[in-house]
């Protein structure tokens, strides 16, 4: 090797013989070796970082395009849930319809109002809202009746069942006063009417008690809204008349409108 002022002059002689070869290199191109390499690993570096970049960004991509999947994916499932709703509430509605109209068709006196069902009377103008034998329907609107006191056993289903809509109102069948309210696993939230003479009544599996303990009532006062309290599988009241202290059978005293 020649000197580095000159020139550099490399040599390659095979191992095993043969003939030789010599590269000389000047002594320039030999001062731009070390700049050649350095620009080679900033290239190199260079590279590398914006691999990394892309990579980066490609990431985000793909995490910005999951996210918008699944958001996709909860909105068709949201979509679903509103198709559903709609057909419950429609078959809500259409069960609301066989169980006759649930509007009443005097608002504002809400504390008695009529029926305004075939075979219905006014009780304030007839002079029945002091009537104390419980023989006013309990109900504003028919419902159906779907167990009487003579298809159970008696003591085990002491009085009638009628299927009705949800938060309809319940009548108090006959004036007196209200003898007990409360609420229990059988009979739900329940009112018990005292109406002298020995007659009681029993409205049970109600949503709402609108009267107190004490309180004095008139027939066809509302005193509650149905439900499905207590031992119950769907919205009905559960209507008894008892005759000092012994279940009647609530059709011979009172009628199904309609």
């Amino acid at each position: 090797m020649g000197g580095i002022r000159g020139g550099v002059t490399l040599m390659v002689i095979p191992e095993e013989g043969g003939e030789s070869h010599s590269f000389r290199l000047s002594g320039r191109v030999y001062r731009l070796v070390p700049l050649a390499v350095a620009a080679t690993v900033v290239g190199a570096a260079v590279l590398v970082m914006t691999w990394w970049f892309l990579a980066l960004e490609a990431s985000k991509g793909w995490r910005q395009q999951a996210l918008l999947d699944s958001l996709q994916e909860e909105r068709a499932e949201i979509l679903t849930l509103v198709q559903q709703l709609d057909r419950v509430e429609a078959e809500y509605e259409h069960l609301r319809s066989l169980f006759g109209p649930t509007a009443d068709p005097v608002a504002p006196d809400l504390w008695l109002p009529p029926t305004g069902l075939p075979g219905s009377v006014d009780v304030r103008s007839s002079g029945l809202a002091d009537a104390t034998v419980p023989s006013g329907w309990p109900l504003t609107e028919p419902g159906f009746v779907t167990q009487t006191l003579m298809e159970g056993d008696e003591g085990d289903h002491p009085g009638m069942d009628i299927a009705v809509a949800t938060d309809s109102y319940i009548r108090a069948s006959g004036a007196g006063r209200v003898l007990r309210t409360g609420e229990d696993g059988i009979y739900g939230r329940f009112i018990v009417l005292d109406h002298g003479q020995g007659y009681q009544t029993v409205y049970a599996h109600a949503s709402e008690i609108l009267v107190d303990r004490g309180a004095s009532v008139r027939r066809g006062e509302v005193i509650g809204l149905t439900g499905s309290t207590g031992r119950s599988t769907a919205p009905h009241l559960h209507f008894e008349v008892l005759l000092n202290g012994l279940p009647v059978d609530p059709m011979s005293l009172v009628e199904q409108p309609g």
